[in-house]
């Protein structure tokens, strides 16, 4: 029954991109295609997830957060597909454009970027990369999420952390406590559906590694996520 909601989806995202071009609003035709990059990040089609990203910057105001959003997504695009140096040129491109931005009144809103979802977002492409540095970085997201300076804390957000910081720690070849953050995340109350994939990403890698708690996290991301291994 999947492909019914994809494509309404698709469907919603085609109208939506050609309203916004009779109309000129460039921004709102970035964001159609910044979303198709995000679906196609999703399916591992990961050449494609690059071109529409690329795509959605050419016809984007450059200082408006669908540029940054797909600036983002071009390096996450690039993570999976283990270009290291494209992806950092991405990474440093967002900081860069970040760096200037005040947190807005409203973070959580998705089409409005904020400094804090840059953190994540450097977290999870470094995670994919499997950057050395993705393990320290991804702890101080976590971190900075759970306990913020300002603000409230984001538990949605700090989900989708330790599954970065889990990918991270399969990576560091520390499973077991790769098994025990995915377990926090995948028991955490707060994992979307969207993120299930990455859930699922580290359950399979933590599975045939021996570790006690693989089958904990196994059977409690089946409970939650509907998946089987």
């Amino acid at each position: 029954m999947r492909h019914r909601p994809r494509a309404a989806a698709a469907a919603r995202l085609r109208t939506a991109a050609q309203l916004a071009e009779h109309a000129g609003h460039s921004e709102i035709v970035a964001w159609t295609l910044e979303t198709r990059a995000w679906q196609a990040l999703t399916d591992a089609d990961y050449r494609e997830a690059v071109r529409l990203s690329r795509g959605a910057q050419e016809v984007a105001p450059q200082d408006g957060s669908a540029f940054i959003q797909a600036t983002a997504q071009e390096g996450r695009a690039w993570a999976r597909l283990g270009a290291g140096r494209e992806t950092r040129d991405a990474l440093g491109r967002v900081e860069r454009l970040v760096s200037p931005l005040a947190m807005p009144e409203r973070p959580e809103h998705h089409f409005r970027y904020d400094p804090a979802k840059s953190d994540a977002y450097t977290a999870t492409t470094l995670s994919w990369l499997g950057d050395p540095a993705a393990e320290p970085y991804a702890r101080g997201v976590l971190a900075r999420l759970e306990a913020p300076v300002s603000g409230p804390a984001r538990p949605r957000r700090a989900a989708s952390a330790r599954l970065d910081l889990a990918l991270a720690l399969v990576a560091a070849d520390q499973p077991e406590e790769a098994a025990h953050r995915a377990l926090e995340a995948v028991t955490s109350g707060r994992l979307v559906p969207s993120n299930y994939w990455r859930a699922a990403e580290v359950v399979e890698a933590v599975d045939g590694l021996g570790v006690p708690a693989a089958g904990e996290l196994r059977e409690a991301y089946r409970e939650v996520c509907g998946g089987a291994f």
